[in-house]
């Protein structure tokens, strides 16, 4: 069993596409700026994957059983005292959403970012009220 250090996370990048530039240490830096607001005192490790879309859409339909491309997945697969965290995030949706938002698509993965980070703290964007507070925590923690 691998131990970790009281209060440390790991954050691990892997870049699997190339359509779009990764600054790892500005998302490395986004996550330790969530974990640290949000008072998180687990240790553990999170891994943040950029992929496309046909691999996320692969993955959707496997563990969520939705046949579509989505922005963000998030798994924890950790205890009560543990983060063992994957997250993907599509790069091609970060382009097409930058487009339709008029952003970069730099700061459409930091939001994908922090928004795969928020899942995996608990929280949720299924009920209005739940996507307004998902909404309002972004924007605390993306600088635009």
């Amino acid at each position: 069993m691998t131990k970790y250090k009281r209060g440390g996370v790991e954050i691990i990048i892997k870049n699997l596409q190339s359509e779009l530039p990764i600054r790892p240490a500005k998302i490395k830096n986004l996550v330790r700026k969530i974990l640290k607001g949000e008072r998180v005192k687990k240790t553990g490790w999170i891994n943040i994957c950029f992929v496309d879309n046909p691999v996320i859409r692969k993955f959707n339909a496997k563990f969520l059983k939705s046949d579509k491309t989505t922005d963000v997945l998030a798994f924890n697969s950790g205890n009560g005292k543990l983060i063992l965290a994957d997250i993907m995030i599509s790069t091609d949706k970060a382009i097409e959403h930058a487009r339709r938002f008029k952003t970069t698509g730099g700061d459409e993965l930091l939001l994908y970012v922090a928004h795969g980070i928020l899942h995996l703290l608990g929280f949720n964007d299924h009920s209005k009220t739940q996507i307004k507070m998902m909404r309002k925590k972004e924007s605390q923690y993306v600088d635009r």
